[in-house]
């Protein structure tokens, strides 16, 4: 674990990264996304569902397909797709644990909202073991995989990149933070091989205890 010895900002996604993947957030939150499309659209559930899925593909997120093709209004979106149940995530006191055991600074940057993140994060009991919570309003609603919105994060946060790592369930969103010099870990079942990975985990807690060791 001596790639992580210079690392003074750890930054870590939100979904499937800090619970695990199959809680299925993302069920109750593409239901609403896909309600969302077919309103702003007119189209039917099936055409609407494949939208949601296409705008992702090839905007980064659902939300901005829809804001650069038909200028939806972020807050009210953020709003009420992220407005789901969250009594099925357990909290995870070891986790919180080993994450507030990290040197230096930690921040959670996520391509949804801020409130959301916090909901969960409180879900999970991680709240108290973050510096600062930053959702895709922070970065101008511009989502990863863009480069311009690592830009705009780690700026408002004061963080070199050189000396932070990225935790993350998607391989893509870890292609901007290899170019900017950051350490990439890969947080999923299966791992991925690709330049931009530096390290895979299937169990981000066991992860993170080892790198005390």
């Amino acid at each position: 674990m001596l790639d992580f010895a210079h690392i003074r900002t750890w930054i870590f996604d939100l979904d499937n990264t800090l619970y695990p993947p199959e809680a299925n957030l993302f069920a109750q939150i593409e239901t609403r996304m896909t309600d969302w499309v077919m309103r702003v659209t007119g189209v039917d559930r099936a055409r609407a569902d494949h939208l949601r899925s296409d705008y992702w593909a090839r905007y980064g997120t659902t939300l901005a397909g829809l804001m650069a093709e038909h200028d939806v209004d972020p807050a009210p979106y953020l709003h009420d797709v992220h407005d789901i149940d969250f009594g099925h995530l357990e909290r995870d006191e070891t986790l919180a644990s080993r994450i507030h055991a990290l040197p230096g600074r930690r921040i959670v940057f996520t391509n949804g909202s801020a409130p959301y993140a916090r909901n969960v994060l409180a879900a999970r009991g991680l709240g108290a073991a973050f510096d600062a919570v930053y959702g895709v309003e922070h970065a101008d609603f511009r989502p990863k995989p863009e480069r311009a919105a690592f830009d705009a994060v780690l700026a408002r946060d004061g963080t070199d990149p050189t000396s932070a790592a990225m935790f993350e369930d998607m391989a893509r969103n870890l292609i901007a933070p290899h170019e900017m010099g950051m350490r990439t870990v890969h947080v999923a079942p299966a791992a991925e091989p690709a330049p931009h990975i530096h390290h895979h985990t299937a169990d981000l807690s066991d992860f993170l205890s080892r790198l005390g060791n």
